[in-house]
């Protein structure tokens, strides 16, 4: 996200705008917590995880009472338009704040998760691959090295972009995904075979909303079926939300940070300005609350191909 933040301050002060940060998402709005920005406020935040504005929760602002003291104090400041990064809670605000009070706004997609309607890749995504990829391969040499079957759950309650992806990456046994029926019976069977050719040690990527239940859960059941299979639990966790972005994500929150200054100042609001097959895409704001990115079903057939 610090990266999306530099490009928007830069992108803004090159085109004679004044810029200002509103620290602790639209909690700051109701708070009137804004901070001037400059070319030196972002200097040196490219490689940072997280955000130097923060965020938090804001009940009040689910409220339109909420949202009319946030504009109120949005006019106050002399503040024309907003750019809100975030995911679908916070484009559903936005959108909101565009319908009921006029006020322009774009959006700039940031969640791991990917899940986000109307662009291929959001930021964060990658990193958050990267770090479980890298997290695993030394999981793997655990496992191979003591026998041991290690269930390893990853980040996504609705959605199972990161763990697909990431047992491809890492040549996972099998993966268990939110938006796939999951088969233990099935599951054990491979497992079963697997021992019988002498394979005693596994990688199973658990995404942590999978309809069986979390990791722990899983590696329970599969325990009981198979008492011979040492198994072992890791639970990644917060580490995937955090961490110096990969090349990819930099580039990818410095265009479309860029895009959504150049999109306020061609008039188009109530948009979040992503990316599809490499093109700028605007895609309106209620859709990115409404409908939600598809897992690939031909990723899907890959990685168990690739497993057996």
């Amino acid at each position: 996200m610090n990266a999306a933040i530099r490009a928007v301050v830069r992108t803004a002060i090159f085109n004679n705008l004044e810029v200002a940060g509103v620290m602790n998402g639209y909690s700051g709005l109701l708070k009137s917590n804004f901070v001037e920005m400059g070319s030196h406020s972002v200097s040196k935040i490219i490689s940072a995880g997280g955000t130097i504005l923060k965020s938090s929760r804001c009940p009040e602002f689910l409220s339109f009472e909420g949202r009319k003291e946030a504009v109120e104090n949005i006019k106050m400041h002399g503040i024309d338009a907003l750019i809100v990064l975030g995911g679908d809670g916070s484009f559903h605000g936005a959108d909101l704040l565009g319908k009921e009070f006029g006020l322009p706004v774009t959006g700039v997609p940031c969640t791991i998760d990917n899940d986000i309607f109307g662009t291929d890749f959001t930021i964060g995504y990658d990193t958050a691959i990267n770090t479980a990829v890298k997290a695993i391969d030394q999981i793997r040499d655990t496992a191979d090295s003591h026998n041991l079957l290690f269930f390893v759950e990853v980040m996504g309650r609705h959605s199972g972009f990161i763990a697909l992806n990431t047992a491809i990456a890492t040549g996972a046994e099998s993966v268990l995904l939110p938006e796939t029926p999951t088969n233990l019976e099935q599951l054990c069977n491979y497992l079963e075979k697997g021992r019988r050719k002498n394979k005693t040690s596994g990688i199973i990527i658990v995404a942590e909303g999978d309809e069986e239940g979390d990791a722990q859960e899983i590696a329970r059941k599969v325990k009981i079926r198979l008492p011979d299979y040492e198994t072992r639990v890791t639970i990644l966790g917060h580490v995937q939300r955090g961490g110096s972005p990969t090349s990819n994500d930099r580039v990818l929150a410095s265009i479309i940070g860029y895009e959504a200054v150049m999109a306020l100042l061609k008039g188009t609001y109530g948009v979040m300005t992503g990316r599809i097959n490499n093109e700028i895409a605007y895609t309106k704001l209620e859709d990115t609350y409404s409908k939600k990115n598809k897992i690939n079903e031909r990723l899907v057939e890959i990685s168990k191909i690739i497993s057996t």
